[in-house]
């Protein structure tokens, strides 16, 4: 729904002092799970240029507004890619940045761990989620879709198919410029604080474990 998709303008517009990008890469590279994607895992069906999607995934937050590389689609106006996750996330919204031409991507289709899937599949199975991209506009920034965070818990991999473009069937290439997540990664960092649980000798002990939990890495004092 147009009401649900909006520019990410809150977190990382430019500030006061131009185009100084500090400020505005830590607050949006707080959420981005670009180092736990697997780049050279990355799989793109019907891609004009080989690897032009891991490409476009690949850019930095700084390079996201960057004309090139840029993803295109060959045959036809469709593009599949798979995505894989160094471990599992929880994805929160889809970032995207196109340019503002009729070739860009309108109806996205977003699968959670799926490996297997080509453009027959694709078009057939039911999604996780499907939304609507925006139809960008000159001077624009990335958009920022949300998810339903309800189907995106313990994400490895995304799988977005791209199904048509803003060209109403005109235009039998797709452009897409940049890729990227937000989200969290869900890291098993309760290990250390399990192991001193269950080696408290006394219930004096548990109480003051139970204390540190969440801190993380701090490690209680020996006997």
């Amino acid at each position: 729904m147009p009401g649900d998709h909006h520019h990410d303008h809150g977190s990382h517009c430019h500030g006061e002092d131009g185009h100084d990008h500090s400020n505005d890469i830590t607050p949006a590279l707080q959420s981005l799970l670009y180092s736990q994607i697997q780049f050279d895992s990355i799989v793109t069906l019907n891609e004009a240029t080989p690897n032009a999607g891991a490409a476009i995934v690949q850019k930095t937050w700084a390079e996201r507004l960057n004309d090139q590389p840029e993803l295109e689609s060959d045959a036809d106006e469709q593009l599949l890619m798979y995505i894989p996750f160094t471990g599992q996330v929880k994805v929160h919204s889809l970032i995207i940045y196109t340019a503002p031409t009729p070739a860009a991507p309108k109806t996205l289709k977003l699968f959670k761990n799926r490996d297997d899937l080509d453009f027959a599949t694709a078009s057939e199975l039911k999604p996780t989620q499907s939304v609507e991209i925006p139809q960008p506009v000159p001077g624009a920034d990335v958009f920022d879709l949300p998810l339903n965070r309800a189907h995106w818990n313990a994400t490895t991999s995304i799988t977005l198919f791209f199904e048509d473009n803003w060209s109403d069937g005109n235009e039998d290439v797709t452009k897409v410029g940049y890729v990227g997540f937000k989200g969290q990664f869900m890291a098993l960092n309760r290990e250390p604080v399990s192991f001193l649980y269950e080696a408290a000798a006394n219930p004096s002990d548990h109480v003051a474990i139970q204390g540190v939990t969440g801190v993380g890495g701090r490690i209680m004092p020996g006997q």
